[in-house]
């Protein structure tokens, strides 16, 4: 079976910037640039002509800027996914980042097998997320708005997978943790998404702390 191959547009105003990330995705065949932008303002038309599985976002840009522009694509475009690609390591950013509804963070000074880890993790679902950073989002992020406030849809397998996504387990942890197969973690994740309106594994995550599932100690 052929592995996939996920289109990437790219969006950050310094050529020398755009050149280390054509570079940098040159080394994984998982990934191919399609398309290039120098502004925020390019971001939607750019998605709308070449639809990318996957953008690259600068943050600060000249104009609407990287924050805006991933809200734009995203209210259009809901399944592309979108990583901001920056220079600070500030918590805040990335908090800004999520709640425009980008699917991850990436530093530009992290080695080429971090990036191609972190964005085939990303294309395909599984990007794990730190205890650390799940109670900051909690207690960062407005509670969330679930199918059914106060219950559970959940059967006790997705209670139990559900439960090592907000511990920060990729999917294939999981299927190892629990002796099933990754085909059935993906299918269970699925399932739990529908079952709670939710769009990601962000949302997973701050579902289960909410639900008290988890504590910080």
């Amino acid at each position: 079976m052929n592995s996939p191959v996920f289109r990437v547009l790219v969006i950050d105003d310094s050529d020398h910037a755009r050149e280390g990330i054509r570079m940098i995705l040159g080394g994984d065949p998982a990934f191919v640039v399609v398309a290039e932008g120098t502004s925020g303002e390019e971001a939607l038309p750019l998605t709308e002509l070449w639809m990318p599985d996957l953008i690259l976002m600068d943050i600060t840009m000249p104009g609407i800027g990287g924050l805006e522009a991933t809200k734009r694509v995203k209210d259009k475009y809901p399944y592309v996914k979108i990583v901001m690609v920056t220079v600070s390591d500030d918590i805040t950013h990335l908090f800004e980042a999520l709640k425009k509804g980008a699917q991850g963070y990436l530093l530009k000074n992290l080695s080429p097998a971090a990036w191609h880890e972190y964005l085939r993790a990303i294309a395909l679902d599984e990007a794990p997320m730190t205890r650390e950073l799940a109670f900051r989002l909690l207690k960062e992020f407005s509670p969330i708005e679930t199918a059914a406030p106060g219950s559970d849809p959940l059967t006790a397998r997705e209670r139990e997978i559900l439960g090592q996504v907000a511990k920060g387990a990729a999917n294939r942890d999981i299927a190892h943790t629990l002796g099933i197969s990754e085909h059935t973690v993906k299918n269970h994740l699925k399932n739990i998404l529908h079952k709670l309106h939710l769009d990601n594994r962000v949302q997973l995550a701050r579902y289960a702390y909410e639900q008290g599932w988890l504590r910080k100690g």
